[in-house]
């Protein structure tokens, strides 16, 4: 007898999420980390003072209280003392003028604020909420469904059925747009541009990569629906209750074990060799949670040539830095009272200025003014700093992976490595842009912790040369094709094992989607012959 059903190469969310799920349905599950925590990118640390909590990697999670994963999940978390918390203001941009935009919490709302910024923008926020809420169903489902799946093909029926050929060929077509071609047709206030446009680098594109226009609609929408929720605590209570329900339910969740083997027996993925030599074997599934350069160059002895090399050339994306400040007293944003009640500001030039900057990270440049990513957890949850003091939480996306100068011409780049001298005078740049907006703060930081591309690729093996999104999302890999076409969706040439994660659809964030989808697919009992035939005669037409 094997030593569990299931065993997850990795615990991060998508890893968590599919061993709760697999052991409330009876399986004995173990959880394989090769860090000293549980959690991957979700961790919660007493960073820069005592008494600061400070989210190192990933710090909100609209995609995970939206996601099928939370309705699954919810109650049982809740009842081992994870709450959420959450906010009137989710997001606003910031521009160099100190003028500001806001993304409310009503379709009403929402409406008002941007007909505010130019005539007619209102009601272009109304059709746009009506035209998506249609087929929303349809949206979401994309991002949901295991597209190389029976559900898939059903889903792609659906839509058929719905819309029709010509319909379908416009939906479809809406997809693929970028978010510069949707933003500039729809709204007439740059404003309104600038508002929306930083948005589509939380999901690795920028505003001209093809789909980025879906994803700025997607993420508008459930930001408007669902605001920006976090837990109170921090982020990692989330990781703890997921792990809690696990050892509840029987399973094993254990830290300091690094999988360097996936063990395969007749075809079949069996179990996995750590680097001490310990083998843990599994009866029904091996299921890594880790990047396809790790999966077929690493963990699997002898993969197929094809993966092999697919894996090799699997392309990462830009790569991301942070910094995090302990404050003795909450900034004093000049400009709009909101600033300051707003959970994630992007302190911006524009849609322009989100491009330019994307760029020049992706030509190798330092860019001249990025897009800074300015978390606010204190304005929700209290808890996080000592009474009185304030924490802001800065990410950058628009970075190179390897330095090849400055944009602005300012800093010298050396050997274009992520040295500890160009991290920090490039975060002395960051920091000096945004006191200019608010200018107690300066004078107001306690301390300071920057995290370079390479200093997060060392916390953590998934985030390779700093991609937060453990891989490029351009359109050969994502959506169908994700990682890539060699090996698309969760499956793998091995019997048995199982692919989840960032690198896989529906690619990165909070919401578990692919550690959902694969724990329900070992769930369902296998198609019978009728079922089968139902789906190629669904193909044929």
């Amino acid at each position: 007898m094997a030593d569990y059903d299931a065993v997850l190469v990795g615990s991060g969310i998508n890893s968590l999420a599919a061993g709760a799920i697999l052991a409330k349905a009876g399986w004995r599950v173990c959880v394989l980390e090769r860090n000293d925590y549980l959690g991957g990118a979700v961790k919660t640390a007493e960073l820069t003072e005592p008494g600061f909590l400070h989210d190192v990697f990933s710090a909100w999670h609209p995609l995970w209280v939206g996601g099928a994963a939370h309705a699954e999940l919810g109650g049982d978390l809740a009842a081992r003392g994870l709450e959420y918390l959450n906010t009137e203001f989710p997001t606003g941009s910031l521009y160099p003028d100190g003028s500001a935009a806001f993304l409310l919490r009503s379709t009403d709302a929402n409406a008002a604020e941007l007909e505010s910024y130019a005539a007619g923008d209102g009601e272009a926020w109304r059709a746009t909420a009506g035209s998506f809420f249609a087929n929303a169903d349809l949206s979401f489902g994309l991002l949901g469904t295991e597209l190389w799946s029976p559900a898939g093909a059903g889903l792609a029926l659906k839509a058929y059925r719905r819309l029709g050929r010509r319909g379908l060929l416009e939906f479809t077509g809406g997809l693929l747009v970028s978010c510069r071609d949707w933003v500039s047709e729809t709204f007439a206030s740059e404003r309104a541009h600038g508002l929306l446009a930083p948005w589509v680098l939380h999901t690795g594109l920028g505003p001209d990569a093809a789909s980025s226009g879906f994803m700025a609609q997607v993420i508008a929408v459930a930001t408007q629906e669902g605001g920006m929720p976090i837990p109170r605590g921090g982020g990692a209570r989330l990781a703890d209750a997921l792990v809690t329900l696990i050892r509840d339910l029987g399973g094993v969740c254990q830290t300091g074990a690094d999988v360097e083997r996936v063990l395969v027996t007749n075809g079949r993925a069996v179990g996995v060799r750590l680097a001490g030599g310990e083998t843990v074997t599994a009866e029904r599934a091996v299921i890594c949670n880790v990047t396809p350069t790790q999966l077929y160059g690493r963990l699997l002895e002898d993969p197929p040539a094809e993966l092999f090399t697919a894996g090799r050339r699997y392309r990462y994306g830009r790569g991301e830095m942070q910094i995090h400040l302990a404050l003795s007293e909450p900034p004093g944003w000049d400009g709009d009272e909101r600033l300051g009640k707003t959970a994630i500001l992007h302190v911006t030039p524009g849609l322009d200025g989100v491009s330019r900057a994307v760029n020049e990270a992706e030509r190798g440049l330092l860019p001249a003014e990025a897009t800074i990513v300015c978390g606010q957890p204190m304005t929700m949850d209290a808890s996080r700093a000592p009474d009185g003091r304030w924490i802001v939480w800065i990410q950058l996306q628009e970075l190179p992976r390897h330095v090849k100068g400055d944009a602005a011409g300012v800093l010298d780049t050396g050997d274009g490595s992520w040295t500890e001298s160009l991290r920090e005078r490039y975060a002395d740049r960051i920091v000096e842009r945004l006191a200019r907006h608010a200018p107690n703060l300066e004078s107001s930081i306690l301390n300071r912790v920057v995290l370079s591309p390479a200093d997060l690729e060392a916390a953590n093996v998934n985030l390779a040369g700093g991609d937060p999104y453990s891989g490029a999302l351009s359109l050969d890999q994502n959506f169908l094709w994700r990682p890539f076409p060699q090996q698309p969706g969760h499956r793998t040439p091995v019997q048995g094992l199982y692919h989840i994660g960032a690198s896989t659809h529906p690619g990165p964030g909070l919401g578990a989607g692919s550690g959902t989808l694969v724990a329900h697919e070992l769930l369902e009992p296998p198609l019978t012959e009728k079922a089968l035939g139902k789906l190629r005669g669904i193909v044929r037409r």
